[in-house]
C-alpha cells in the first residue's frame, strides 16, 4: 500500500472510523455452483457471468442473483480461463484451453461465433473494446489477436516475446490496450496492433491489469492521463500514469506500489468511478483500496483458498470476488456509510509529524511491519521521530539486527516523505518531476520514455552516466525532447489554481 499520510485527530478515536469502514461493506450472497475453481467474473448492467475450471459459464441475473434458464452455457471442451461482456452487455465472451474464443447471446444462451486462435494455442484473456467493434485474445503461446467484433473475422494479429499472454485492457477512449505476460512485461498495442511500447513490470510475472475509466487530469492537445493498475506474483499491485498523443506518442509513468498482501496477487480492478481499485490473492483476501489516498479501505477474507478474480459492477456498488473454492461471493457498499468514511479521511491531518505513537503503530501495520509495533513503542517513536529515524539509528537505538528489515523500514520511511509532500502541495503526481518532486517548468521527455524537469535530468545525466533515474538502467540516447503538451496542461493547471 501507499504511504498513508493521515493523523486521527484528538476529539476523533481510531476505532470510530475503523468502524465506519468496516460497515462499508457487506457479504450479501455467496454463489456456490460451479464444480470447480472459479477463474473469472464479469458484470453488465443487469448480469453476473462466472467461469470456471469445470469447463462452463453461468449466467446471474443481479435482481435477485437467480441463474438464468439458459444457464450453464456449454460448448468449451477445457477450461474457460476468462469472460467478458461486450460494452452493451447483450454479447458475452468467453476463452478456454481448448484454443476458442466464443461469443454468446446473453438474451438467449445461443453461439454467436467461434473464433479459432490462429496457432490453436490455449486462449487465457479476452477483451472487448469500449466502442465493442473489436474483441482481443491473448494465448499461452504469447499472441494476441484482434478480431472484428461484428463480422467475426480475424483483423491483426501480433505477439511477444516471451512468456504467456495472461491479461489484457483497454484504455477508456479505445485508441490503445495493454497486455501482460508471465514473464512479468506490459505491452502496448495501438488500435492497428502496432507495439508502441514494452517493460518490465512485475519480476516474477503479471496476472491482470485494468484501466480506471475515469482520466486523471485533462490537458489540451488531446492529452489524456490515464490511471493503469497491474499485479504479479511479486505480491505487489503497481499504479501507472499512461498517457498517449499522436504528436508525442506514448509514456508509460511508474507511480507507486500499493501492499497488503502477502501472496502473488492474482486479480486487480478499478470501481466504475474510478474511486476504488480491489485486489484477489494466493493469501486469500481481497483489499479494497481508495485510489486517491491509496489507503486500505477494507480487507475481506470470507474465501477459503486462492482469490483468483475480482471484477465491480458497472452501476450499482456491487463487486464479486471468486475463488479457488469455487464460490462467487457478492459484496454491497453502503453508498452513505462510504461517504461518511472517505469525509472524515478528508478532514484528518496529513501531518506526519503530528503522529502519535499509536498512529506510528497504525502505520507499521499498513506496511507489513507489525513485529516491529513493539520495538518501536518502547522507544517511543512518534510521527517526528518517525521521519528523523536513519539506517544508523534503526541499528544502534532500536537494535533491529535484519539488514533486510532496516532497507524496508527505510524505503517506507522515504515513500512517507515523498508522499507527505506531494499531498501536502496539492499538485497532480504526473506534474511533478521525479527527480526533484517539485512542479515542473521545462518538462522535457528522456529516452527511457519519462518526462523530468530538463535542467534536473541534464544534472542527473552527467553526474550519474547516463542512466534512468526511474529504472535504474542505462539510457538508450542522452536525446530530450520538450514535451510541450505536458507544459501546457501544467500552465493550465497553474491559472486555475493560482490566486
Amino acid at each position: 500500500m501507499g504511504s498513508i499520510c493521515l493523523r486521527w485527530p484528538a476529539d476523533l478515536a481510531c476505532p470510530a472510523v475503523l468502524l465506519q469502514i468496516k460497515n462499508m461493506v457487506k457479504l450479501i450472497h455467496t454463489l456456490a455452483d460451479h464444480g470447480d475453481d472459479v477463474n473469472c467474473c464479469a458484470f453488465s448492467f443487469s448480469l453476473l457471468a462466472t467461469c470456471s475450471l469445470d469447463k462452463t459459464i453461468r449466467l446471474y441475473s443481479l435482481h435477485d442473483f437467480t441463474e438464468l434458464p439458459h444457464s450453464p452455457l456449454k460448448f468449451h471442451t477445457y477450461a474457460v480461463h476468462c469472460c467478458c461482456f461486450s460494452p452493451s452487455g447483450h454479447i458475452l465472451a468467453s476463452c478456454s484451453t481448448d484454443g476458442t474464443t466464443v461469443l454468446w447471446n446473453t438474451e438467449n444462451g445461443q453461439m454467436l461465433a467461434v473464433m479459432e486462435q490462429p496457432s490453436g494455442s490455449p486462449v487465457r484473456v479476452c477483451q472487448f473494446s469500449p466502442d465493442s467493434r473489436c474483441l482481443t485474445s491473448g494465448a499461452a503461446d504469447g499472441t494476441v489477436v484482434l478480431w472484428n467484433a461484428q463480422s467475426y473475422k480475424l483483423y491483426r494479429c501480433g505477439s511477444v516475446k516471451d512468456g504467456s499472454l495472461v491479461a489484457c485492457a483497454f484504455s477508456p477512449n479505445g485508441s490503445f490496450f495493454v497486455t501482460g505476460s508471465s514473464c512479468g512485461d506490459l505491452t502496448v498495442w495501438d488500435d492497428k496492433m502496432r507495439c508502441l511500447h514494452s517493460e518490465k513490470a512485475h519480476d516474477l510475472g503479471i496476472t491482470c491489469c485494468d484501466f480506471s475509466s475515469q482520466p486523471v487530469s485533462d490537458g489540451e492537445q488531446g492529452l489524456q492521463f490515464f490511471r493503469l493498475a497491474s499485479c504479479g506474483q511479486d505480491c505487489q499491485v503497481k499504479i501507472w500514469i499512461v498517457s498517449f498523443t499522436h504528436i508525442l506518442g506514448f509514456e508509460l509513468k511508474y507511480k507507486s506500489a500499493l501492499s497488503g498482501h502477502c501472496a502473488p496477487v492474482l486479480a486487480c480492478a478499478f470501481s466504475h468511478d474510478g474511486q476504488m481499485l480491489v485486489s484477489g490473492s494466493v493469501d486469500k483476501s481481497v483489499i479494497v483500496y481508495d485510489t486517491n489516498t491509496e489507503n486500505i479501505l477494507h480487507t475481506l477474507t470470507q474465501h477459503t483458498r486462492y482469490v483468483t478474480t475480482c471484477a465491480f459492477a458497472p452501476n450499482t456498488l456491487l463487486l464479486a470476488t471468486g475463488s479457488m473454492d469455487k464460490t462467487v461471493n457478492i459484496w454491497q457498499f453502503d453508498l452513505e456509510t462510504l461517504c461518511q468514511a472517505r469525509s472524515t479521511e478528508d478532514q484528518l491531518k496529513q501531518f506526519t509529524e503530528d503522529w502519535s505513537e499509536e498512529d506510528v503503530s497504525t502505520w507499521l501495520c499498513a506496511q507489513d511491519l507489525k513485529d516491529l509495533v513493539g520495538i518501536f513503542k518502547m522507544n517511543n517513536i512518534d510521527g517526528k521521530e518517525l521521519l528523523n529515524l536513519t539506517k544508523e539509528s534503526l541499528a544502534d537505538d532500536l537494535k533491529i539486527e535484519s539488514l533486510g528489515l532496516r532497507s524496508k523500514v527505510l524505503r517506507k520511511i522515504e515513500e512517507l516523505r515523498t508522499k507527505v509532500k506531494s499531498l501536502s502541495s496539492g499538485i497532480p503526481d504526473e506534474f511533478v518531476c521525479p527527480i526533484t518532486r517539485e512542479l515542473m517548468k521545462d518538462p522535457v521527455i528522456a529516452s527511457d520514455g519519462y518526462s523530468y524537469e530538463k535542467e534536473a535530468i541534464e544534472n542527473w545525466i552527467s553526474k550519474k552516466k547516463r542512466t534512468s533515474p526511474m529504472t535504474n538502467l542505462v539510457l538508450p540516447s542522452a536525446v530530450l525532447t520538450p514535451n510541450r503538451t505536458l507544459k501546457m496542461a501544467i500552465n493550465r493547471w497553474l491559472e486555475t489554481h493560482q490566486q
